[in-house]
């Protein structure tokens, strides 16, 4: 959430970020003249409750003297009256305005380019790309590494079962990206699976995302869509010691609906209502953020590399950004298949945007600051396995094992069955 100060302060840089974005900037308009006549119904309500109480001490000073105060008693019967109407004037103008507040992006970093997913800029390149023939799920089948029609027929479209070796290389991505992370000083966290409606509203703009994320029936909860939320969640309402960043490694499973999505990706494992994610998440000093933003964009393109697939970092365009973070740079694997890079995992700033709906702060020389918040993802483990078995598929129809995981998953190979 962006600070009501900043907007009021200066309207003309909310609204330029408005327009980057697509969005309307008539929000904001609206947004300042309900926050204009909250502040005049402010005035007012305090102006009432301090009249009540110079009226209540000059009636006590009158009785002590035995002067009459009925005129002033009087006076002190209407206001109670008066009050409660303001007051409650002032809670729903503070309630409309809370809400348009809460649902204004973050402001889009100068650096960020102008425009829709067109426009999302390549950074850079890695690894040599190849040509395929055969596709990840068709590769999977053929080797007996998944089933989606079982699953579908017991769950539902967009699920699936994971079965032998590929069972085992998911869980050696997770352990590698733990390992390399653990090695980088982050701790690790498993968090809750689920979040209250109000501590998930921190993270993100939950409007927005009603139809991507589960609801629990008759339940204030929701299944999480990704570690970021619940490790956001840790330090609801707290103030740390920042004496240096808090960097978190969080292993979940994540939950979407993936509404939206119909058509796309619908076979397979790349598009599913269920996958296993380690997500890096950092709280800092507000002049830490950005070397922090290196610092966990490095480790996933670290991460990559050791996994010896192509791929590339594209910063996204402010029409495809998010609307929580400032900026975000995804690294997209490349899908020989397909001729084409998909994304695997983005990195994102948020500045203190989600500190400021959960509360989250440092002390600095002695006064209480908003935390800085970024989020990156190492693996999304079901994702980077299509990408591995494309990348690694060898002449001989068997898949080859990256060597940083081969001391995981206790096999150099994925062989056909009939080869074995």
């Amino acid at each position: 959430m962006l600070d009501i100060n900043l907007i009021r302060e200066n309207p003309k840089l909310v609204k330029e970020s408005q327009k980057k974005r697509g969005l309307d900037v008539k929000e904001i308009d609206l947004l300042l003249d309900l926050d204009k006549k909250w502040r005049k119904l402010k005035l007012e309500t305090d102006n009432l409750r301090s009249e009540r109480n110079k009226i209540s001490k000059k009636i006590n000073e009158l009785k002590k003297a035995g002067e009459k105060a009925d005129k002033e008693i009087k006076k002190a019967k209407e206001i109670p009256k008066k009050l409660q109407e303001k007051e409650k004037q002032l809670q729903e103008t503070g309630e409309k305005r809370n809400t348009i507040l809460k649902e204004i992006p973050n402001i889009i970093d100068k650096s960020v380019p102008k425009g829709d997913e067109s426009k999302n800029k390549t950074l850079k390149t890695y690894g040599k790309k190849k040509k395929l023939d055969k596709g990840h799920t068709e590769i999977m089948q053929e080797l007996d590494l998944i089933d989606t029609e079982k699953a579908a027929e017991v769950t539902g479209s967009r699920f699936y079962y994971l079965k032998n070796e590929l069972v085992k290389l998911n869980h050696a991505l997770i352990d590698f990206a733990l390992d390399y992370l653990g090695g980088k000083g982050f701790t690790f966290m498993q968090p809750p699976y689920m979040l209250k409606r109000k501590i998930l509203d921190t993270a993100l703009t939950i409007d927005a995302f009603e139809d991507s994320i589960y609801k629990i029936e008759g339940e204030d909860l929701y299944l999480i869509g990704t570690a970021e939320h619940a490790l956001n969640a840790y330090h609801h309402n707290e103030t740390l010691n920042l004496e240096s960043p808090k960097r978190y490694a969080g292993i979940s499973p994540c939950f979407r609906k993936e509404a939206g999505s119909h058509g796309k990706d619908t076979k397979g494992i790349f598009r599913v209502h269920q996958f296993e994610k380690i997500e890096q998440f950092v709280f800092c000093k507000p002049e830490q953020s950005w070397k922090e933003f290196d610092l966990i964009l490095n480790n996933s393109i670290e991460i990559f590399k050791k996994l010896e697939i192509p791929f590339r970092t594209v910063v996204l365009a402010t029409g495809d950004t998010g609307r929580v973070p400032t900026k975000t740079i995804d690294l997209e694997g490349w899908f020989p298949s397909q001729n084409t890079y998909r994304e695997l995992g983005s990195c994102s700033n948020c500045l203190d945007y989600q500190a400021r709906r959960g509360n989250i702060k440092f002390q600095d020389k002695g006064e209480l600051k908003l935390c800085h918040t970024l989020n990156n993802t190492a693996i999304a483990t079901e994702r980077m396995l299509c990408c591995l078995v494309e990348n690694h598929l060898t002449k001989q129809g068997t898949i080859k094992i990256p060597k940083c995981l081969q001391k995981y998953t206790g096999f150099k190979e994925i062989k056909p069955k009939n080869k074995k």
